[in-house]
């Protein structure tokens, strides 16, 4: 029950988030200049931001639409950078420290620099390009937790026994080692979810998120903008970003380390 347990705060923010995008009938993007930065009310529960725009639509589309592209491109890495690095691990040699080196490479190379040279050449971007461009760096710390626990898992008996019985390389790491290592590599999950969610955040509080401005850096723009006549705009944009990237954060806890047991 605790590792469910673990999932509430996410559950309740998609569920939250889905029922105002129900429940509210204007659109994210539609503007009424006259309640321009008005502040919370009835009518307007979370108030307005630049232009009328309800803030309630905004951020709930907002997180809607950033948790499915933070989970898309966390498990894209968890699928590639999990079997690429234990294939490295048991094969050892030239392609370990290929892959080991690799990972050193694009850990150490911000993202968001990545992101922003990329998408500075992109006309109109969409969560399409986000996805890829992080995508491109997402698998790395995966195959970087993958390598080192099957470092350790290769010298086990189950392994060896394994190729005693003929088995291959691909089959060794599909049926015996990938399986021994979900646990442990799934953890990151939940951080990477995280930092995709701020990222989107921050590429759109600079001007590179997605063309239709349904972001919650679009939020934060908004609020900075507006710090001293509607603080409100700024406090919703933050507290929406800690809401969602926390919450992710703590989903990925439900996946507890596996003991390492070859079965």
């Amino acid at each position: 029950m605790s590792r469910l347990a673990n999932l509430a705060p996410l559950a309740a923010l998609v569920a939250g988030s889905g029922a105002a995008c129900a429940l509210v009938v204007d659109a994210p993007d539609r503007l009424e200049p006259a309640r321009a930065w008005c502040t919370p009310s009835s009518e307007r529960l979370l108030g307005c931001g630049e232009a009328g725009v309800d803030l309630l639509a905004l951020v709930a589309h907002a997180e809607l639409r950033g948790v499915v592209l933070a989970a898309a491109v966390a498990l894209f890495g968890f699928a590639f950078g999990t079997p690429l690095g234990a294939a490295a691990a048991l094969a050892g040699g030239r392609f370990e420290r290929a892959v080991d080196r690799t990972c050193d490479l694009l850990q150490a190379f911000p993202t968001f620099l990545l992101a922003l040279a990329v998408l500075s050449a992109v006309r109109s971007p969409s969560r399409v390009h986000l996805a890829c461009v992080f995508a491109l760096t997402a698998w790395a710390p995966f195959a970087r937790l993958a390598l080192v626990q099957t470092r350790v898992v290769r010298s086990m008996a189950f392994v060896e026994a394994a190729r005693a019985l003929g088995a291959g390389r691909g089959a060794i790491v599909a049926r015996h080692v990938v399986p021994n290592l979900l646990g442990i590599v799934a953890v990151q999950l939940g951080a990477s979810g995280a930092a995709i969610v701020v990222s989107e955040a921050a590429l759109a509080f600079v001007g590179l998120g997605p063309k239709d401005g349904v972001s919650l850096g679009a939020v934060l723009d908004q609020g900075v903008a507006s710090m001293l006549r509607a603080p409100h705009v700024l406090v919703v944009g933050a507290l929406a970003v800690m809401a969602t990237s926390a919450s992710m954060m703590i989903a990925g806890k439900s996946v507890a380390p596996a003991a390492v047991d070859g079965r």
